[in-house]
Order: C-alpha cells, then sequence, then structure tokens
C-alpha cells in the first residue's frame, strides 16, 4: 500500500508525541543511525489520520489502542519540506515534504509494553523519556520547526496550567513570541543550530 501524496507533494503522515505519567516524552532512536524523532508514519489513502496514527503506533513501539489514551491532535496539517538534496527526482508523484496530523497520546499500560520489533524492518532500537521540548533540540534540523509547533498546539492537553519554559538552548528570535514559532522561513534558520 503506498502512501498518499497530494497535488502539492505532500505525502500525508501523522506524527506521535507519547508521554508518561510526569510529562515526559517518547524520543525513538532510529534503527543503525544516530538520529532521534519522535514515532510517525504515512497514512494511506484509505485510512483516517487516526487509524493511520494507532497503524503506526503499533508498527513502530508495539502498541495497542488500549495502552494509550488519546488527548488530543493538531487542529489542520502541519507541513515541512524536505531539502532538495533529500527529494528523490525520479520518483512520481514527487514528494516535496510531508504534511502532518500530530496526536498526543499518554501511555497506560507499563514501559515494558512497547515493543520495538513488532515490525519485519524496525524503525527504531532504542527509545527514551526526555524533557518535552528536548526531542525539538534532537530531531533532524528540517523537521525542528514543526516540532515546535505540534509541541506548543498540544502542550495544553498535558499540561494545563502552562508547559514548561523553554530551555537554555531555545532560539533567541522564539523567545519573544514562544506561543507561536512561524511557519517556513524558520527552517533554513535552524540548520545550524
Amino acid at each position: 500500500m503506498t502512501d498518499f501524496i497530494d497535488a502539492e507533494g505532500f505525502r500525508a503522515n501523522v506524527g506521535i508525541i507519547l508521554s508518561n505519567d510526569t510529562g515526559r516524552v517518547m524520543l525513538a532512536g532510529r534503527a543503525g543511525r544516530r538520529g532521534w524523532q519522535f514515532p510517525q508514519g504515512g497514512v494511506h489513502p484509505d485510512e483516517t489520520p487516526e487509524d493511520a496514527m494507532f497503524r503506526e503506533l503499533y508498527e513502530e513501539v508495539g502498541l495497542h489502542p488500549r495502552d494509550v489514551e488519546l488527548m488530543g491532535q493538531t487542529s489542520d496539517w502541519l507541513r515541512y519540506r524536505l531539502p532538495a538534496r533529500f527529494i528523490r527526482r525520479n520518483s512520481t508523484p514527487r514528494c516535496i515534504g510531508q504534511k502532518q496530523i500530530w496526536f498526543l497520546l499518554r501511555l497506560l499500560a507499563d514501559d515494558q509494553a512497547v515493543r520495538l520489533d513488532v515490525s519485519a524492518r524496525p524503525e527504531f532500537d532504542r527509545w527514551r523519556w526526555v524533557d518535552y521540548w528536548r526531542p525539538v533540540k534532537e530531531v533532524i534540523w528540517f523537521k525542528r520547526t514543526v516540532y515546535v509547533r505540534a509541541l506548543q498546539e498540544l502542550a495544553p492537553a498535558l499540561f494545563p496550567d502552562g508547559p514548561p519554559p523553554p530551555p537554555g538552548w531555545w532560539p533567541k528570535h522564539w523567545r519573544s513570541a514562544p506561543e507561536r514559532v512561524p511557519q517556513g522561513s524558520d527552517e533554513g534558520a535552524l540548520a545550524g543550530w
């Protein structure tokens, strides 16, 4: 089954922010690579974003719907463009980036329920709980703005009294308006972070 790529070249995708009872979030390490990210994956043409989220949740971290509580989702698609060197020029339709619906889940099961080996080709080979804003620093640079926007939009569901303050490494130009990081133009500026 192939994932859905829209007329503009954005692949439909879901992102999963999995939290624990203390407000920390799961960060997973890419199998055989140094990179860390949230679980995510493509939406098939016959799926809703929620269906895709639960499928990816099982395929990537071995969790079932009964293992989690759905706490929220972004109100609309969040988009990022791939850097030119990551665009596959010979593929049709051409994918220039991703549009993602992000979901915030709370783990109800024990940590031992997390399994990275349920797929024939596991996406991840390690995981850990991290502070809420930490994934922004550890994800590949071109996804950082989307991570910030998803975390900011979903924070009230996890932190009704307000999210943790931005960490010291937060870019200075975000501190003046931390509630809303602009789309698009900041992505290139984050490359040297």
